[in-house]
């Protein structure tokens, strides 16, 4: 097995960590906690607006931003962006200074600094090459196999933990 994408493309999850022999998704509770804070993240920002749209459109105009599909950083502090705007982030990181971040609490807010100031990556910059096998489809646990809900291991982690990853499970989706 090897290294996957759930949700955006960016952190990499090893499969054998996430998935049983069968393919199906362990619960949270067995997972290494580094890879369960960041699935769990994932629930909050999959499906949110792109930084840099954000950065230039608002909240007034937040119809005009694309929805994110890739993700850099460390949970909290992570940067999400869509696929256009992702060459950007990569012109900062490379480039520009941001891999001197890389780690630090303020790695997104140096970002978003260094767009917000007009700074775009070079025309012809090349971004990243990626293979999405299905960049819409997040994992489910099979239905006919009994597990918690993902409310019930939430619970089970400490209500402190959640507050750092800057989860509400009233606020989640599920």
């Amino acid at each position: 097995m090897g290294k996957v994408s759930i949700a955006l493309r960016g952190w990499r999850f090893d499969e054998e960590e996430v998935f049983d022999e069968s393919g199906e998704m362990r619960p949270l509770r067995e997972l290494p906690e580094e890879t369960r804070q960041r699935l769990v993240r994932l629930t909050v920002i999959a499906g949110q607006p792109c930084d840099a749209c954000w950065l230039i459109h608002g909240d007034e105009d937040i119809e005009q931003c694309r929805v994110a599909r890739v993700v850099y950083g460390e949970p909290l502090d992570e940067v999400v962006l869509c696929n256009p705007h992702e060459r950007d982030f990569l012109y900062w990181f490379r480039e520009a200074g941001g891999r001197d971040l890389a780690g630090s609490p303020e790695f997104k807010d140096r970002f978003h600094e260094w767009f917000a100031d007009g700074n775009r990556a070079p025309e012809g910059y090349a971004g990243m090459e990626h293979v999405d096998t299905d960049p819409d489809s997040i994992p489910q646990p099979d239905p006919d196999v009994e597990m918690p809900s993902l409310e019930e291991e939430l619970a089970e982690l400490d209500d402190e933990k959640l507050d750092e990853m800057g989860v509400a499970i009233d606020d989640l989706d599920i």
